[in-house]
């Protein structure tokens, strides 16, 4: 059964005060290595939105369903492959 993972986009940068277009691929490779293989990953916290975007493209086709959670908006599904 999948499992439920968080990941906090502001986690993958920790070593910088900001993001770095130049570190991006680092960034990508972590998040695949949190999220693992067939689960429900939601992200959020603060990043820019490029961010965002390339560790949702790069989780697709490896997460079931992938989410964006924050207080304003709530959990919105980016896409769910599941088939249940």
């Amino acid at each position: 059964m999948a499992e439920q993972i968080t990941i906090s986009l502001e986690t993958l940068y920790a070593s910088t005060e900001t993001a770095k277009l130049a570190h991006l691929d680092e960034y990508a490779q972590k998040a695949l290595a949190l999220a693992g293989e067939g689960n429900e990953i939601v992200l959020t916290g603060a990043g820019p939105v490029w961010l965002y975007l390339k560790i949702a493209h790069t989780l697709h086709g490896k997460a079931s369903k992938l989410s964006y959670r924050s207080p304003v908006t709530g959990d919105v599904i980016i896409f769910d492959h599941s088939p249940y």
